[in-house]
């Protein structure tokens, strides 16, 4: 069977992008969020680990962490 598809040239062709891949991408950023705002506050136990792992990705990143 033919594709209906047709790419007009110059155009980029579009991608399928399935509904549920938009709630974990929005998933996936608020647990970025809460790690790179970590302070102490999330993650209680281990607040200490995670601040010195992300420590140097949060300032590249232009996150204030003091």
């Amino acid at each position: 069977m033919p594709s209906t598809t047709r790419s007009v040239p110059g155009r980029p062709a579009r991608i399928a992008i399935p509904v549920w891949a938009w709630p974990l991408v929005l998933y996936a950023l608020l647990v970025l969020y809460h790690l790179l705002q970590d302070n102490g506050l999330v993650f209680a136990t281990a607040a200490d680990t995670v601040h010195e792992f992300f420590h140097d990705a949060r300032h590249a990143l232009g996150v204030p962490c003091h």
